[in-house]
């Protein structure tokens, strides 16, 4: 570990950076699903209705699926009671989870702003930026190779993201493993820009803008090669092993193995400083679950779960538990590999952030009215919310919160004062309820 000051000093120009790891899933999370099975008969009283309820997480147990980073409860926060009524809800949230904001099906022109992922990240700079990671697919197959996103780096834009660990560990660390290829990249690059630069001089206006935004963005390409090129050797001790069955984009992996080659990937990029934020899609409704402990022969549809539909005999309320537990597995190993990093006077952990949350609310089909968070937070996060299942107001109430005012609070928490983030929450307007800001009492 003795070369990680080195790495982090040079992607932050020697600042100590502040990391965030959003991890979103599909088919929802019931909010019952996160409540603590030792609650008192009051505390569960109010839970169950929904009333702003605040307990220690140290004397109570996990649920089940949770029990996996039972070691760690005092880093650990349940948020319940955020809504995402002004975000797509339904199957699938595309962009607009991470926007708060109504995109529609996954167009363009629906993309009003740069996701929240994208500006946490200007706050800490590194080589890439962003990391988007993805495991989805078309129900039989997962994708595989670059594809859309779905974060934006900016309105009426898509971010790209790598689908499938190989591809990921191939561009991502490529400096390293195939220095001739980032070669030939920038030689690419420069050819592009130039025909880019002439066929804008003959274009006007929001054609004009698009173009303008692929030449930034071949240049801000050409710039991280540039920077990665430079941390190479330090890279070097770092690369992740990968089995050779991730090899052509792993069409033989199981779900399992695609899971926890993402995570090594992923650690392996915060750790060389290639990247100070992730987003990773774990799951999709259109994800193909193969190999899941206990239904190794089934090919599972996640969606035909979320209309309780069950698998070699066992219901679908047991195999979307074992879906999550595969899932926080991976949150666990993410917790207890960054704990071993040294970074300052503690370790890598103590300035990150991971946020696991549904993308598209309370349930299968939901409404937009709950979006339960499990969030696990190091010692460096400007936060008071650690070690505490937190419920708030619920919506349309008095004191409501929805998922812009909880983006507004990592911000402000980190360097950004916007007086809001994201849309505002119709119903909370008719209402005529204070909806703008921050949630104060979470800010140190």
């Amino acid at each position: 570990m003795a070369m990680t000051p080195s790495l982090f000093a040079n992607a932050t120009h020697g600042k100590v950076p502040k990391r965030f790891i959003f991890i979103r899933k599909s088919n929802g999370i019931r909010p019952n699903e996160v409540a603590l099975p030792t609650f008192s008969d009051k505390e569960k009283a109010l839970d169950g209705k929904k009333q702003p309820l605040e307990v220690g997480l140290g004397k109570h147990e996990l649920p089940g699926w949770l029990r996996a980073l039972e070691g760690h409860k005092q880093h650990m926060t349940i948020l319940q009671g955020l809504s995402c009524k002004m975000s797509e809800n339904g199957h699938w949230s595309y962009s607009s989870v991470l926007g708060a904001y109504k995109s529609g099906r996954n167009s363009l022109s629906g993309i009003k702003r740069a996701t929240i992922d994208f500006e946490l990240a200007k706050l800490s700079p590194s080589p890439f930026g962003h990391v988007e990671l993805s495991l989805t697919g078309n129900y039989s197959s997962f994708r595989t190779g670059i594809v859309a996103g779905y974060s934006a780096p900016a309105p009426h834009q898509r971010n790209y993201c790598y689908a499938d660990p190989q591809t990921a560990y191939d561009e991502l660390f490529k400096s390293v493993t195939n220095p001739g290829a980032v070669k030939s990249d920038n030689a690419m690059l420069k050819f592009l820009q130039g025909e880019e630069s002439f066929k804008a001089e003959v274009l006007q206006g929001y054609e004009k803008l698009k173009l303008s935004n692929h030449i930034s963005s071949i240049e801000s390409i050409q710039s991280r090669n540039r920077k990665v090129a430079k941390m190479s050797g330090a890279i070097a001790k770092y690369l992740p092993e990968l089995d050779k069955v991730h090899a052509n984009g792993g069409p033989n992996a199981t779900s399992p193995e695609k899971q926890e080659a993402m995570t090594e990937i992923l650690i392996a990029a915060l750790i060389t400083g290639l990247t100070n934020v992730v987003t990773y899609t774990i799951d999709e409704l259109s994800t193909p679950v193969k190999g899941l402990p206990g239904n190794e022969g089934d090919h599972i549809s996640i969606h035909e779960l979320g209309h309780n539909g069950g698998y070699s005999g066992i219901p679908a309320e047991k195999i979307r538990e074992k879906i999550r537990m595969g899932h926080i597995k991976q949150v666990a190993t993410i917790v207890e590999r960054l704990k071993k990093v040294p970074e300052g006077n503690g370790t890598m952990f103590d300035n990150t952030m991971i946020l696991y949350f549904p993308e598209n609310g309370e349930g299968h089909h939901s409404h937009g009215t709950e979006a339960p968070f499990i969030v696990m937070a190091g010692d460096n996060c400007n936060l008071d919310i650690a070690g505490r299942y937190i419920r708030l107001p619920y919506h349309a109430t008095e004191g409501h919160k929805t998922i812009g005012n909880w983006y507004t609070t990592l911000l402000n928490a980190h360097g950004n004062p916007i007086k809001h983030y994201g849309d505002q929450d119709l119903e909370m307007s008719r209402k005529k309820f204070d909806q703008a800001g921050a949630i104060k009492q979470f800010l140190v």
